[in-house]
């Protein structure tokens, strides 16, 4: 019987990708760790560097490239009881490569392409079943907000947050990712600073972000500017922001958490159903920056969210209806059911 599995991470990382792979992995290896199992993410120089930022202490095993081509040779000799992918370059048949039978999750926004798994996670607000009826076999699935995996201190601090939310915009809090696709938080700080008057701009960004080096030029000069690098506050940063413009990635569960009315930019594909799904609810304002008419529509988001308090209060209301936190726990606890499981099947363990 296995009493501390060791669960190995493959979640991708790099310049087009961004770094929320690793982090909403991050935060359930976490959720796992403190269950009584033992973590390690499969890392290549990228992945280390979101590693080194916000999990330090996170065992690892480095790997050159965890590509479809290359992954089962970074695979080879990594002792580990059960996998989890968060990868969406990696399809079934490099999910069987690496697992060779063990239990297995995947985590995935897509629904598009066939998987290995025991457990899918797609947290999309949108998504249902059917989508993934001939992409899951007869994997698990775990649908919607309620399994997003966001920071315990998040939920930790949702009830004195909502309690307070309403009023005048004090603090806008902006958080487009930490490799700052594009260059966008320059964009979209532009917008603000010429929108905002006296109002306070955290302004959330990765060590490497190409944004960092122009603002740090700009917040020098203006003392409405706070920038925030590989900040370890994000939790309280958001609770005490009145407003956001945040990416439409997997930080938007954690501004629903608190209940931070916001305008989510949509950055990728992958991120317009979540985005559109959450618009119809009145959980957020949506703006695609593959639009045409980005900075116009961008400009609307800024002035009803800095002006409109009535909209501010439908979207926080709405927004927090839709995640409570409590995502990564859920997932840790039926995954580790499956592992348990397998271990007390008649095969048992793994090959």
């Amino acid at each position: 019987m296995i009493l501390q599995p060791r669960i190995l991470f493959v979640a991708n990382a790099g310049p087009d990708v961004g770094g929320g792979h690793v982090m909403r992995s991050l935060t359930l290896a976490k959720a796992l760790n403190a269950k009584g199992a033992t973590c390690a993410f499969l890392a290549t120089p990228e992945v280390g560097a979101v590693l080194d930022a916000f999990g330090p202490d996170m065992a690892r095993e480095d790997a050159t490239s965890i590509d479809a081509e290359h992954l089962a040779d970074a695979a080879t000799g990594v002792a580990f009881d059960a996998v989890v992918f968060d990868h969406y370059g990696l399809a079934r048949a490099e999910h069987e490569a690496v697992a060779h039978g063990r239990p297995t999750l995947v985590i995935d926004d897509l629904a598009d392409r066939p998987l290995a798994a025991d457990l899918v996670l797609d947290a999309g607000p949108a998504r249902v079943a059917a989508d993934y009826a001939f992409f899951a076999g007869d994997a698990r699935l775990l649908l919607g907000p309620d399994y997003a995996p966001v920071r315990p201190e998040f939920a930790a601090l949702r009830e004195e947050t909502l309690a307070r939310r309403g009023g005048q915009v004090l603090r806008v809090l902006v958080a487009l990712g930490l490799t700052d696709l594009g260059r966008i938080t320059s964009r979209v700080v532009d917008h603000l600073r010429q929108r905002n008057g006296q109002v306070a701009l955290d302004i959330v960004l990765g060590g490497a972000a190409g944004s960092l080096p122009g603002l740090r030029k700009v917040a020098a000069h203006d003392p409405r500017i706070t920038l925030h690098v590989d900040t370890q506050d994000m939790a309280a940063l958001t609770a005490a922001a009145d407003v956001a413009i945040g990416a439409a990635g997997s930080t938007t569960w954690e501004r629903c958490v608190l209940g931070l009315p916001s305008a989510l930019l949509i950055l990728a594909d992958n991120q317009r159903p979540a985005a559109r799904a959450l618009a119809a609810r009145d959980a957020a304002l949506v703006v695609d920056a593959q639009d045409a008419d980005f900075e116009a529509v961008l400009d609307r988001a800024i002035v009803r969210l800095l002006s409109d308090a009535t909209t501010r209060a439908r979207l926080s209301a709405a927004s927090a209806e839709v995640c409570d936190g409590l995502g990564a726990d859920r997932t840790a606890k039926a995954f580790l059911e499956v592992i348990a499981a397998r271990d007390a099947s008649p095969q048992g363990g793994h090959p």
